[in-house]
């Protein structure tokens, strides 16, 4: 079941928050996660945006942008600090959605608001937390879950054990 894919005329600037690594991604052959931006970033936009790589960058299409969104104009990833990820997997036929936080973990108004999505449209959520050592972010997330118990105790499983979520 796909609720949204295509870009939408939301535009994302100023918002880099995908570019700043939050969304962990490799352009050129370059890892951006959590404190390495793609080195393209200016940190207010692209500076090479009419060149920029399909895969990553064309290709993405946050939740807010995407065409038909129900996020609200507040949820943008830069003034909310979540990027909203639709439709990034299923759990027995019910769609999972992710959340990615812009900072250490995604603040309560926009975490309640997406939990409240899930629940009141049948979806379940996987949200995640930043890891910092030492006071620097790393590459690795803690990952929660919200929907049915049983998707939340899944998810747990696939943790203990080390698996990726996103």
């Amino acid at each position: 079941m796909e609720l949204f894919f295509k870009s939408s005329s939301r535009e994302c600037q100023p918002c880099t928050a995908c570019c700043d690594g939050w969304v962990q991604i490799a352009v050129n052959g370059y890892r951006a996660y959590p404190g390495h931006p793609c080195p393209q970033s200016t940190g207010a936009g692209c500076d090479d945006y009419e060149h920029r790589p399909f895969d990553p960058c064309v290709k993405f299409i946050c939740g807010w942008r995407a065409d038909g969104s129900p996020l609200p104009e507040w949820m943008k990833p830069n003034n909310s600090k979540v990027i909203v990820l639709f439709n990034e997997s299923v759990w027995n036929g019910m769609p999972v959605d992710v959340g990615i936080p812009v900072g250490k973990r995604i603040p309560p108004r926009a975490l309640n608001w997406l939990q409240q999505f899930a629940e009141s449209h049948g979806r379940a959520l996987l949200h995640s937390e930043q890891i910092v050592e030492n006071g620097v972010y790393t590459n690795r997330q803690a990952v929660c879950a919200f929907g049915p118990p049983e998707f939340q105790q899944e998810m747990a499983e696939r943790a203990s054990r080390g698996e990726s979520f996103v």
